[in-house]
């Protein structure tokens, strides 16, 4: 098992290329299913999840081909769909295996997918997807940890009028992946706004789906009887970018972010801005992040897009830990999402819970420990304390970082960090 080794204190200066969006390439893989002609995928991220995916894809007989292992660009073609399971043992890792339950369906009728199991952040529950099939005539079962949904009568899922009970991506994703091959008009209301839903949208569109409402909670999908090939390159990842911003502000350093999107962050570089925190966005595709002149604190609350990203919530307790005065942060999606709280409180940082509410007064001065990484975000939170802490710190479990960052370790070594992955001894 891999961990990683910081000696902090370093600012960070240089040029870092913001990879292709893990949340956004998934589901897009997951989309080739719905077609019997290649798909041909561009600036796929360089991580596990992907990987992963891949793997699932080809268990059911699709033909993955990659210009490199792992590789940026896929070309997936799923002629022929012998096996319309996803297994436990390929999908235990990574959510996301339930974005092929919505496309097996639509296109052959039926599905037998593993529930994925339990999350450190919290319960991710997949009722939604199966209420929303339920309406489109698809009959569901589950038992012995998997999904099962066959649709009766012709195979082929009806239009549906359908209102999520809370706003939910994964489900948004599923259910617009099922419409776009379901017979007659499918209506979506409360649906998930990110950008990676409206680059689902965009590829589905190409593949001859007709979509209304992307961008807004409306969205109306009218089905086709086939869906072809297409061509499509995933959007930036956000997260990622706003990770770097605050590891430029966290450090004190000058960044300069290409291949990202500005307007996909507005939420998080409001609130960095009132931190302090200087951020330019005048170039397009370009992001520039120098030191504040005084960090201040600032209180968060997340929220569905277009707030404050949940998935950014623990890269910014990190900031807050430097910044002088009390931050009052605010959890509203996932309800266990503090967990790196306690590892960065060892590092000694003031951090007090209060269920969904986390106090943080800082300026912290940090010392680096060994600290155990809980999950994905989690654990970049993480590498961000340890780039300001004092001394070595030694991060376990660095798999989760690995499931979404490409190349981290490298990146921010080339921006001047002392970081490096070193190999835990077996017992």
């Amino acid at each position: 098992m891999d961990n990683f080794l910081i000696r902090g204190g370093k600012p960070l200066h240089g040029t870092v290329r913001i990879s292709g969006a893990k949340n956004s390439a998934l589901p897009v893989m997951a989309a080739a299913l719905l077609t019997t002609e290649p798909v041909k995928l561009h600036n796929l991220p360089r991580v596990r999840d992907i990987i992963t995916m891949g793997k699932l894809l080809a268990h059911m007989s699709a033909h993955v081909v990659t210009n490199e292992f792992p590789g940026t660009d896929y070309t997936i073609e799923a002629q022929t769909v012998s096996d319309a399971e996803a297994p436990y043992e390929l999908v235990r890792t990574m959510r996301a295996s339930i974005l092929t339950l919505g496309p097996l369906v639509a296109r052959l009728g039926k599905a037998r997918v593993s529930l994925p199991g339990g999350c450190a952040i919290g319960a991710r529950p997949v009722d939604l997807h199966l209420k929303a099939l339920e309406k489109m005539g698809a009959v569901i079962t589950t038992s012995h940890g998997y999904v099962e949904a066959a649709v009766p009568k012709n195979g082929r899922l009806k239009g549906a009028h359908i209102v999520f009970e809370k706003i939910t991506v994964t489900g948004t994703e599923n259910i617009l992946m099922a419409a776009a091959l379901a017979e007659g008009e499918t209506i979506l209301e409360n649906s998930a706004r990110e950008p990676e839903v409206t680059d689902l949208v965009e590829l589905l569109r190409k593949m001859g789906a007709h979509i209304e409402g992307d961008g807004t909670s409306t969205l109306r999908i009218r089905g086709a009887e086939k869906l072809r090939g297409a061509e499509h390159s995933v959007i930036p990842d956000r997260i990622e970018a706003g990770t770097f911003l605050v590891a430029g502000a966290i450090t004190g350093g000058d960044l300069l972010l290409t291949h990202c999107d500005a307007e996909h962050l507005g939420a998080v570089i409001e609130k960095l801005r009132q931190t302090g925190v200087r951020i330019d966005t005048d170039t397009p595709g370009q992001m520039r992040v120098r030191p504040a002149e005084k960090l201040v604190a600032a209180d968060m609350t997340t929220e569905e897009y277009p707030g404050f990203a949940t998935d950014m919530q623990a890269q910014y307790m990190a900031l807050a830990t430097q910044a002088e005065g009390a931050s009052v942060i605010t959890e509203t999606i996932f309800e266990n999402r503090f967990l790196h709280a306690s590892e960065m409180m060892r590092m000694g940082a003031n951090i007090s819970i209060d269920g969904r509410r986390a106090v943080v007064r800082g300026p912290a001065a940090l010392t680096g420990t060994t600290i155990i990484a809980s999950d994905l975000r989690a654990s970049a939170s993480l590498v961000l304390a340890g780039l300001v802490a004092q001394g070595e710190t030694l991060i376990d479990r660095v798999y989760h970082i690995d499931r979404g960052y490409e190349h981290i370790v490298e990146k921010l070594s080339d921006l001047g960090a002392d970081i490096r992955r070193v190999h835990a001894p077996t017992s």
